[in-house]
């Protein structure tokens, strides 16, 4: 299916597909899954009153992209209902991952400023409106949120993902109060059927992966590994000129491989530790990143790369399917039309974050990856906790990744955030059995799936923040 084609495809097309392809036998291990779950007609809801606040939360600095970043923004948007109903949405703001350009022309605080402004533009845009459709609703604020975003960051070419950073928190709340106003008590319920075939398996557990800035030692790497941690998040795309990134970066490859190349793991087909690389777009030339790859090969590294993510610049349209690895689109994939173009390019795995581009946008990238059977798998923002489970309730939900035989998530709060265990107090179930990393997995049991991961739990400290 073309960009074009996936762009005039209505919601009732893409119901109708989902329900042909069911009945067609496609989705035959997931009967039970869809019956389970009745359709029922949802409400036309009109948001009478918005707001919204911040909390700036202090980083230990995460370097990528030749950059770092020191603070983390925190946006709580707040949607109250003609119904009185009243829901607090939250979202992470990713300044230099989702528009580095942004974040070199202005201080860090100043870019963080920008984003938040067009969180509060949008709440003004859906203040007095209707909607039955959390999903529609993204679709109708997020061509003016960009254009707004375009105006006050100078960038006339701002990429699409700082606009749907910026929608996250709204979007959040607007999920949360969809689900009260129709009395959906789970995840499950609230996902339209349209995008239950994406978001259908049931993973027992999910790998908690953590990351690693550029420059980390591989005797850092090693530590975690030692803990249980069997797939890593290891940055590279090293600061400087083009040579010395790749000198440093195949250095980095041949100390960690050194360290951990030889560590077992019952989570993957060949039992051994995969390697997750994430260049962040700083790769210029395909070349250069054949020389990684070649250096791989020299070391046995190769066979235990499980992916490479976005290592070109979104504008660089290099073919990628010819490289013997599997290459993932993270920032580049923004849409659900990027990311059917991404696809084109000989990209076979997708990157995913509710937490960065949406819950809503996210379904329809994992509904359409579903049907190209390209695998999905959740990356993260550095976000507060909440946030992580939001994700989780996609990675949990995702088809298997190839050669694993658990769901995927990255997750590195615990890392970078300062005061990461008081963020957790904020989370209305920190203490669900699947909030816990334990050996390298987090737990998503039954409890997992009757609570949705906390997430339709109010938190007391972010809705203390519009009780005036």
């Amino acid at each position: 299916m073309s960009s074009e084609q996936l762009s005039n495809l209505s919601r009732r097309d893409f119901l109708n597909r989902a329900g042909m392809m069911a009945g067609a036998g496609v989705f035959a291990a997931n009967n039970d899954f869809f019956n389970a779950i009745p359709a029922k007609p949802v409400k036309k809801i009109t948001i009478k009153n918005v707001s919204s606040n911040f909390e700036r939360e202090p980083l230990n600095p995460y370097r990528f992209k030749g950059s770092a970043i020191t603070d983390s923004w925190q946006a709580v948007a707040m949607l109250e209902s003609e119904s009185g109903i009243r829901k607090v949405g939250l979202g992470t703001q990713g300044v230099l991952w989702s528009d580095s350009k942004v974040f070199a022309a202005h201080s860090e605080s100043a870019g963080n400023a920008l984003m938040y402004a067009m969180s509060e533009r949008a709440l003004q845009m859906i203040k007095g409106t209707s909607f039955t459709d959390p999903v529609q609703l993204l679709d109708d604020i997020l061509p003016e949120v960009l254009a707004y975003g375009k105006k006050i960051t100078g960038n006339p070419d701002l990429r699409k993902t700082f606009a749907l950073n910026s929608l996250v928190c709204v979007d959040n709340a607007a999920w949360l109060l969809y689900a009260q106003e129709n009395n959906m008590k789970q995840f499950d319920e609230m996902v339209p059927a349209a995008y239950r075939p994406g978001l259908s398996y049931r993973h027992e557990k999910v790998a908690s992966i953590p990351s690693f800035s550029v420059g980390t030692s591989a005797e850092k790497i090693k530590q975690a590994a030692d803990e249980g941690y069997f797939i890593l998040k290891l940055k590279t795309g090293a600061a400087g000129t083009q040579q010395e990134m790749i000198e440093k970066d195949i250095a980095f490859l041949t100390a960690v491989h050194k360290a951990i190349g030889h560590y077992e793991t019952p989570y993957t087909k060949n039992g051994k530790i995969p390697y997750y690389f994430d260049a962040n777009g700083r790769y210029e030339k395909k070349e250069t990143l054949l020389r990684f790859l070649d250096h791989a090969k020299k070391i046995g590294a190769f066979d235990q790369i499980a992916v490479i993510e976005e290592p070109f610049e979104e504008s660089n349209e290099t073919f990628v399917g010819d490289l013997g690895v599997r290459v993932a689109a993270d920032e580049s994939a923004h849409t659900v039309e990027d990311a059917a173009h991404r696809i084109e390019l000989g990209y076979s795995a997708i990157a995913v974050k509710a937490i960065a581009k949406t819950l809503s946008m996210t379904m329809k990238i994992t509904q359409h990856a579903y049907e190209k059977k390209v695998p999905c798998f959740c990356a993260d923002l550095t976000v507060n906790p909440i946030l992580v489970d939001w994700n989780k309730n996609v990675a949990a939900r995702l088809q298997p990744f190839p050669g694993m035989s658990v769901g995927l998530q990255e997750t590195n709060g615990h890392q970078y955030y300062k005061n990461w265990d008081k963020l957790v107090t904020f989370h209305p179930m920190a203490n669900g059995s699947w909030t816990k990393t334990q050996k390298g997995v987090y737990l998503t049991d039954k409890s997992f799936y009757s609570e949705s991961g906390g997430i339709l739990a109010s938190s007391a400290h972010y809705d203390e923040m519009f009780k005036s």
